[in-house]
């Protein structure tokens, strides 16, 4: 079938949605989870499929692979979201003017999303679930590294959405290859809006040729910055669960930001992360600190390569500061506006962090690992947005919302 002919009809299937209860929704995705726990094996060894195609060394490795405790969480994530109320039909706004018209302001769905995503099998359950649940249809167009476990997700999908007499074109997963990319960049009439997950250079390409909306959630390049004022104890602990929980995520910690009076803390840090055989590519001031104590294999001087880089691995980066303001000035410059955390026990100093550093999730005194929707309490995510227009952080439901106003009158005409 022809990619505009495959969009036709997931078009007609978003028009259905509107007219689908929203109990209906909720036990279809009730359902679903049920159908992921019963059917793990089935998406196991399609995903081993994918898994024996890349080097195990590859950052992406991490993301693509799935395991039973993976698809666990998978399902509870769709069960939460099941459970949350439809974004869908709430009034934002209402008045009634002195002519007597009722205008109202209503949350509706966009119609149909497209998702560009690499080696993530578990977003194609994750999108599913959030677009339905927001009323909308999805297309989506996952990359040639998880191909064969994301045709077993949907396979599933479309089979639950048959089982309670949806559409099964609500859910459509194009070929992995460039051609049909750029086809779905272009899909004027088709697709209502276009978010890229994935890598920096993913989201360029999206950002630069797509012809249609794009919501772009960027590559997270996150930094923790260690303030004179911070409790070393605490530090410690959450440097090591930022860097070393889940590397190849996007809201793990990149480049550790130590003021120069605790530099002598350093050493502690670092030897909790050689636990885990993390390579620290580390300043001057920085590397002088440790050099005698961490693993001589795992520490390098950093260059200016060194900052500003997703590592994406059991890789950071060290920057020693002579100001507070020397930090700000740092993150500022290598952010990627994602997630930054400070350390401090300092109030204004975290008050102040919080107003200068322009990131959508800002933290004090915990890790950046929980730059997550379902840790935000949304249920699951469809990506962090790193943009400031529409949506910005971790976009759930309301995010996959726009509105439209509703006019209620009795015979009023406009006056000449």
């Amino acid at each position: 079938m022809k990619i505009k002919e495959q969009l036709q009809k997931t078009l007609e299937a978003s028009r259905k949605l509107n007219l689908v209860e929203e109990s209906t929704v909720s036990n279809l995705l009730l359902e679903l989870a049920k159908q992921a726990r019963e059917n793990s094996a089935f998406i196991l060894t399609e995903n081993q499929k994918d898994l024996e195609r890349m080097d195990p060394e590859d950052p992406k490795f991490d993301r693509l692979k799935l395991t039973e405790e993976r698809i666990e969480s998978i399902a509870s994530d769709m069960e939460n979201v099941a459970k949350l109320d439809s974004p869908v039909g709430k009034v934002l706004k209402e008045s009634v003017r002195e002519n007597g018209l009722r205008i109202k302001k209503v949350s509706v769905p966009f119609g149909v999303i497209g998702i560009i995503y690499e080696a993530r099998p578990n977003v194609t359950f994750d999108v599913f679930a959030l677009c339905l649940k927001s009323g909308n249809a999805c297309v989506l167009k996952g990359g040639s590294d998880a191909i064969y476990s994301n045709q077993a997700i949907v396979s599933i999908i479309r089979k639950v959405l048959k089982q309670f007499k949806l559409d099964e074109n609500t859910v459509t997963l194009l070929p992995a290859g460039r051609e049909e990319t750029n086809e779905m960049l272009r899909a004027h009439g088709y697709i209502d809006l276009i978010i890229p997950r994935g890598s920096q250079g993913l989201i360029n390409f999206v950002r630069e040729n797509a012809t249609i909306p794009v919501i772009e959630t960027g590559a997270g390049i996150c930094h923790t910055y260690f303030d004179e004022f911070g409790d070393a104890t605490k530090g410690c602990e959450i440097i090591f669960n930022a860097k070393t929980r889940r590397v190849s995520v996007c809201n793990a910690l990149d480049c550790l930001v130590i003021h120069k009076n605790r530099l002598t803390d350093l050493s502690s840090f670092a030897q909790k992360l050689s636990v885990e055989n993390v390579v620290i590519y580390a300043d001057e001031p920085a590397y002088e600190q440790i050099k005698e104590s961490y693993p001589t294999d795992l520490l390098f001087k950093a260059t200016e390569e060194s900052f500003g880089t997703e590592f994406l691995s059991m890789k950071m980066s060290v920057k020693t500061v002579d100001t507070f303001e020397e930090a700000l000035a740092h993150i500022n410059k290598y952010t990627s506006k994602h997630s930054e955390a400070i350390i401090s026990e300092n109030k204004q100093r975290i008050d102040m962090f919080r107003k200068m550093v322009d990131a959508s999730s800002v933290y004090s005194n915990t890790s950046t690992a929980y730059t997550d929707g379902a840790q935000f309490g949304l249920g699951a995510e469809i990506g962090i947005s790193t943009q400031k227009l529409h949506a910005r952080g971790p976009m759930a439901l309301e995010e996959l919302t726009s509105y439209k106003w509703i006019i209620e009158g009795d015979g009023q005409t406009r006056p000449r």
